[in-house]
């Protein structure tokens, strides 16, 4: 019973047209419900013989014949077979949110997903760069095509907090240089707009001087839109904002892999650092749900911690030969 029913393919229709998700969320949601239709077409068997054997396809077994029970059993499947209790909690939110959208279109009574856990795993701390890690970084006085764009995008990402994404989607007409402003589009389409620190919007500045100066030959601006530019003038890409982030990384000598998401975390923790604001991160961030920004106080209190270690007498650890 592949997700490719009409059913689910109404639902996938509600996800991108409805709500705005993005391809990657919708592509997320449809290989989960695939994953669950697969485990039902073997589960569903014992339960439908009866079904069957009167000549009722198992592609034909309607969802809302689906309980508790067969949710269970998925989740218990799949954490045998090693999946980490993260994805496992994805399937059960996808699982959940078909069945809200089933329950909507009076195509289903109850929700099977509701109250069933996961298994819980430890939550991983982002990796941050220390203050001083983020100056070594962005010191550059660099006048190279590549490496003052370069050096504009990593500002961006550390001055505003920007995704990955909403980097490479802005446009010239997002930045307001004057107001020290950028306008992005997140998460859901979601737009927000977050405040460009005085390096950023310098360096911004500097960018534009040189953005139509294309350093391949007969090359032409082929995206007039776009704010960051490949050389060959079209949109800059993710894939070549993450290589030249961790090329950045390595010519600096940073230890470890530095990707475009550390500059975001770096910037949430430095701020809620000195603010103490965690409502104003989360907006600043375009967090919808506040718990995914309490993520930062366990950062602080691990920044707090070592401090605490380091100089509080009580907590220091006895020196070699001292008794």
């Amino acid at each position: 019973m592949q997700a490719t029913n009409d059913q689910v393919s109404v639902f996938l229709a509600h996800l991108s047209d409805e709500r705005g998700l993005t391809l990657n969320t919708v592509h997320n949601y449809s290989r989960d419900l695939n994953n669950f239709s697969d485990f039902l077409q073997n589960d569903l068997q014992n339960d439908l013989q009866n079904d069957l054997q009167n000549g009722l396809k198992v592609e034909e077994i309607q969802w809302a014949r689906v309980s508790s029970h067969h949710v269970r059993g998925f989740v218990s499947a799949r954490h045998r077979q090693g999946i980490s209790g993260k994805s496992l909690q994805r399937a059960l939110s996808a699982i959940r949110t078909f069945y809200h959208f089933l329950i909507r279109e009076n195509q289903a009574r109850v929700n099977p997903a509701i109250d069933i856990a996961t298994p819980k795993t430890p939550k991983k701390l982002p990796s941050t760069l220390d203050t001083d890690q983020v100056a070594q970084l962005l010191n550059s006085s660099t006048t190279e095509w590549h490496s003052v764009r370069d050096h504009a995008i990593m500002e961006l990402f550390y001055s505003s907090g920007l995704r990955l994404s909403e980097l490479v989607g802005t446009d010239l007409t997002s930045i307001d240089l004057e107001d020290s402003t950028i306008r992005v589009l997140g998460k859901g389409r979601k737009e927000r707009i977050v405040p460009v620190g005085t390096a950023a919007n310098t360096a911004v500045q500097r960018w534009l001087s040189i953005r139509s100066k294309l350093p391949k030959k007969k090359s032409t601006i082929q995206d007039d839109s776009a704010l960051f530019l490949s050389e060959n003038g079209r949109r800059l890409g993710q894939r070549s904002v993450q290589n030249r982030v961790k090329a950045w990384a390595l010519a600096r000598g940073l230890p470890g892999n530095l990707h475009p998401h550390m500059l975001r975390h770096s910037f949430a923790s430095h701020i809620l650092e000195s603010s103490r604001d965690l409502r104003a991160v989360q907006e600043l961030l375009g967090h919808a749900d506040i718990s995914t920004t309490q993520i930062y106080t366990h950062l602080d209190f691990q920044h707090l911690a070592d401090v605490y270690d380091k100089a509080h007498p009580r907590a220091q650890k006895k020196r070699d030969g001292e008794l």
